[in-house]
């Protein structure tokens, strides 16, 4: 059992604010909470509040690329171009879905992850109000060279699965969160999930701040509503209930789920591999999902095997890093627990 003095010393180390839980089949065997949803009003985290996921999100994208798949829509190696028409000229022609799904596509990203960042930086070129469908990212999405040929190896990019957003939207003729929604969420059966707007955000959801003081949010600094690449909201609870309904067949058949959890690079700056929408574990069979941006931060590890989920969320920029730390250095006795 993970030692709760060392985690609470931790968390108040960084001055982390979020939740941490240990869920095991349909025991929750470990649930901390720390710090404030809301700030300004001492709101405080609790067991039921709801976090953004970031880029946690772009395995929801995932899914709803491999239902259509499975319903015949779409191939794995189609060319993206079929769907694309003339827009974003920049991406090869022989770029596919499948290149996209797992980041070895090449093309130049609209959010270079490799620079500088500061949470203090407004990143995005365009009001955050405008960018709600997946069609609206086609103008910040143009005029980024490739980085390299496709399928030449793995670089993360948030455009390709703003790009898969597209095709989505343009397959189904439907705005890309209401896919997701009825494709992945439902099926599913999360309850607390959902792709909100960051200007009206409903009372048990963390606001997402900057900085570990003050009161300055995210909200100028993410696209008003997730998309394709990040920007979900969801509770420990239904992170869990994701995973067990994932490796059940709920969402995609289990050999789908096989394939997408199958590694398929090596990523040792992060010491994680990574499939097709989800990382994974770098020696045993556990599947992760996280997410950083400015105001989250979130890890969700989950072992099939035992039906484990360990998940920390967080609506401060930084602050989490040592309690992921000591979660992952305890993951052999956390699956003990099980």
């Amino acid at each position: 059992m993970i030692d709760l003095g060392e985690l609470d010393a931790a968390a108040l180390e960084r001055s982390f604010t979020g939740i941490v839980t240990v869920d095991v089949g349909d025991r929750t065997v470990l649930e901390r909470s720390y710090g404030l949803a809301h700030r300004a009003l001492q709101v405080p985290n609790t067991s039921t509040t709801r976090f953004a996921i970031a880029s946690g999100s772009k395995s929801f994208t995932a899914l709803a690329i491999m239902r259509q798949v499975v319903s015949g829509t779409l191939r794995l190696q189609d060319p993206v171009r079929r769907y694309l028409g003339d827009d974003l000229p920049l991406i090869d022609d022989d770029v596919t879905i499948e290149q996209l799904l797992t980041h070895t596509s090449g093309i130049g990203d609209y959010l270079d992850e490799d620079g500088d960042w500061d949470p203090a930086d407004y990143v995005l070129p365009v009001p955050v109000h405008t960018l709600e469908t997946a069609e609206s990212f086609l103008p910040i999405l143009d005029g980024f060279p490739r980085k390299h040929a496709p399928g030449a190896r793995f670089t993360y990019c948030n455009g390709g699965y703003i790009v898969l957003a597209i095709v989505l939207e343009r397959i189904t003729g439907r705005q890309f969160q209401d896919v997701v929604d009825t494709d992945v969420i439902r099926p599913a059966g999360l309850t607390s999930t959902a792709y909100l707007r960051s200007d009206e955000l409903p009372g048990d959801v963390a606001v997402g701040y900057l900085f570990s003081e003050g009161d300055r949010s995210n909200v100028l600094h993410l696209p008003v509503r997730g998309n394709g690449d990040g920007g979900a909201y969801t509770s420990a609870a239904d992170l869990h209930r994701f995973w067990r309904a994932l490796h059940a067949g709920a969402i995609v058949p289990a050999d789908v789920v096989t394939e997408m959890t199958r590694p398929r690079s090596d990523v040792p700056e992060e010491d994680l591999r990574y499939g097709m929408g989800f990382w994974l574990h770098p020696d045993d069979p556990a599947v992760v999902m996280g997410g950083f941006d400015a105001g989250v931060a979130f890890r969700s590890t989950h072992d099939p095997a035992t039906s484990t989920t360990v998940t920390v969320l967080s609506n401060c920029t930084f602050g989490s890093g040592l309690v992921i730390e000591l979660l992952q250095k305890s993951w052999p006795e956390l699956l003990s627990m099980a």
